[in-house]
């Protein structure tokens, strides 16, 4: 079976759903037929649509009794679902410990998304006691599953040295893997490694490529990047209207570095107009946001 979209992520927490086709179903009266009848993965399906509100009126109780019926037949995706509604309190108590309980029953199923929610745990100390090692076993097996949030948060660990020997090649591997697979977020990071010489060689062009993929996805952090690739001329030719266009994209989706160089933008007329309070506005939300930059235009 092939996942749609991890249970337990650390930043931002999310349902997931699964089916043979890689489709999520929307909800229907059919999806509702199956589900009673004691379908697991419609049951996951139904669940995530309480959750989301999609098709019916979002329903924390109902989704939470749509991820137990499932969890219940030893469905891995129901059980990792049924853990997040017991961490996060989903249409029930938080209870951490019975959270950790569903977490590990749907890892040991060999469910990626459980395995990564299990390192998380054991990571943060959150559910269970803190054990660095037991956190890189669960992830390195949701990576070698190739679960990408795992892969992704892999990579991080070698890059920083965070639970294990820092190593930027390792990293850039973990990195390369996930982005093959299209995760924007490893395609940014993949870019980095790329521009700074960082476990890769030093290539402009190829940074320059990853963060393409990276903001055509939406992701800020690309967005913001491509920007600056065009605004100095790395790896693409100079362009400030580019620059402008990206930058303001990721300032758009809430990122202080694009809302600082946008208004740094307005300030300057680089690709646009002067305007000042353009600038004095984009540099204040970016300021808000504790970029120091933004904060030391202020003051000028």
């Amino acid at each position: 079976m092939k996942r749609l979209i991890g249970c337990l992520l650390s930043a931002m927490m999310t349902m997931g759903g699964l089916a043979e086709d890689n489709k999520f179903e929307q909800y229907s009266a059919e999806l509702v037929k199956k589900a009673e009848a004691g379908d697991a993965i419609a049951q996951v399906n139904l669940g995530l649509c309480y959750f989301r509100g999609e098709g019916v009126p979002k329903d924390g109780k109902k989704s939470f009794e749509w991820c137990a019926k499932s969890a219940a037949q030893g469905n891995s995706i129901g059980e990792c679902n049924l853990g997040v509604c017991y961490q996060k309190g989903v249409g029930v108590d938080v209870d951490k410990k019975e959270a950790f309980k569903w977490y590990k029953k749907s890892a040991e199923q060999g469910d990626v998304g459980g395995q990564f929610a299990v390192a998380d745990c054991y990571k943060k100390g959150e559910c269970v006691e803190k054990d660095e090692k037991e956190a890189l076993k669960w992830l390195i097996k949701s990576a070698e599953g190739r679960y990408s949030p795992a892969q992704v948060a892999l990579g991080m660990w070698y890059r920083k040295g965070d639970g294990v020997a820092r190593n930027d090649e390792e990293a850039a591997k973990w990195f390369k893997i996930a982005a093959g697979q299209g995760s924007s977020t490893a395609q940014y990071n993949l870019g980095v490694l790329c521009a700074n010489g960082e476990g890769l060689e030093k290539n402009p062009k190829e940074a320059f490529a990853w963060w393409m993929k990276s903001a055509e996805q939406g992701n800020s952090d690309g967005q913001r990047a491509l920007g600056l690739s065009y605004a100095n001329g790395n790896g693409i030719e100079k362009n400030e209207k580019e620059a402008f266009a990206w930058w303001k994209k990721a300032a758009e989706q809430g990122n202080s570095g694009g809302q600082y160089s946008l208004g740094w933008c307005y300030a300057n007329g680089f690709g646009i107009e002067v305007d000042g309070k353009e600038a004095l506005k984009w540099y204040t939300k970016a300021a808000e946001q504790g970029n120091g930059d933004a904060k030391k235009a202020l003051v000028k």
